[in-house]
């Protein structure tokens, strides 16, 4: 259930947040860069320890099989997912090695993920831990101190850390963590962070069926300069000759005074269908609903007012907040 007190916490101090729909598989062996750097839409082979990045691995037709948060702890690449999709995905890199040396493990069952966000965050799991995660400035930087992994996360729109902890010491890491001033928070306000900050989650905003311009990742997920990768010619071929012009976007939209629509909803423009809901949340920020919706592409401009459920609902934008009567945060 969402909590306006996580969420304030959220923004003025710091929130736990479960990690149980996620999933992690690491790769070990002399050429684990480099067999991702083939597969993966980012650019895996300049990684250096403590470093990461975000990416997708497509089919050759373009389509997402899934998204990741790929990070280099020195010794072995761990790959954050989705956790209904981890063990196939495993398992499917693990059919494409033939002469490499790579090893593939889903570590899913054996790692709990831990994530604390919010201004405080740093602060409370340092004093908690001892382990200095201020030296941590980039999305995704991160380092190992005995048994955690640690690594930088401000998706949900706050600084932030997720934390790689054996499954059998994570509710003592939750527990200090909340003697430390931390509250913990809700799938569902978690959720609205989410929402908020514009972050889709494969599963729920992205699918098999999407390629990564539709839900507008190419800027994080998608590496221009680096050498072939799975579905690499689709990508392309779309940016120079297309401009980058797909058929439907992503976008977030805010409906002021409207119920809250489900997932599946139409969304119409001048009484036609444009698209549909993917996710849906009450959001403080802007005082109403706040939704993803994929749309055409015409439909996609900031501003643009639409219809779900009979309800005006306008393409979002940094700023809305204040003109609808959110609640404004510095």
């Amino acid at each position: 259930m969402f909590s306006l007190n996580q969420y304030d916490a959220a923004h003025t101090s710091a929130v736990i947040a479960e990690s149980s729909t996620r999933g992690t598989i690491a790769f070990a062996g002399a050429d684990r860069r480099s067999f991702l750097h083939a597969l993966l839409t980012n650019d895996i082979a300049s990684l250096a320890k403590g470093s990461g990045v975000y990416a997708a691995y497509l089919t050759p037709q373009g389509r997402m099989i899934s998204d990741m948060r790929v990070i280099d702890t020195g010794d072995r690449l761990l790959l954050g997912v989705e956790r209904p999709i981890a063990a196939a995905l495993a398992e499917r890199f693990d059919r494409h090695i033939f002469s490499e040396d790579v090893r593939v493990s889903d570590l899913t069952s054996d790692l709990d993920e831990v994530g604390i966000y919010g201004p405080l965050a740093a602060h409370i799991f340092e004093r908690t831990s001892g382990i200095p995660v201020t030296e941590l400035k980039r999305e995704y930087d991160n380092l190992t101190a005995e048994s955690l992994i640690v690594a930088r996360d401000d998706g949900f729109g706050v600084p932030g850390f997720d934390v790689y902890v054996p499954r059998d010491a994570a509710y003592s890491l939750r527990d200090k963590l909340r003697g430390g001033g931390a509250v913990q928070a809700s799938a569902e306000t978690i959720d609205v962070l989410r929402i908020e900050a514009g972050r889709p989650q494969f599963g729920v905003d992205m699918t098999t069926d999407t390629i990564p311009l539709e839900a507008g990742i190419e800027d994080r997920a998608i590496s221009f300069t680096k050498g072939c990768y799975v579905g690499q010619e689709v990508i392309i071929r779309v940016m120079h000759r297309g401009h980058g012009r797909v058929a439907r976007r992503l976008v977030r939209l805010v409906m002021p005074g409207a119920p809250l629509p489900s997932r599946g909803d139409k969304v119409f423009a001048g009484g036609q269908p444009t698209g549909d809901i993917t996710t849906a949340v009450e959001s403080p920020k802007v005082g109403g609903p706040m939704a993803m919706a994929y749309v055409h592409r015409d439909h996609a401009v900031p501003g643009t007012e639409l219809l779900v459920n009979g309800s005006k609902a306008f393409v979002y934008q940094p700023g809305d907040e204040l003109r609808i009567g959110g609640r404004e945060r510095q």
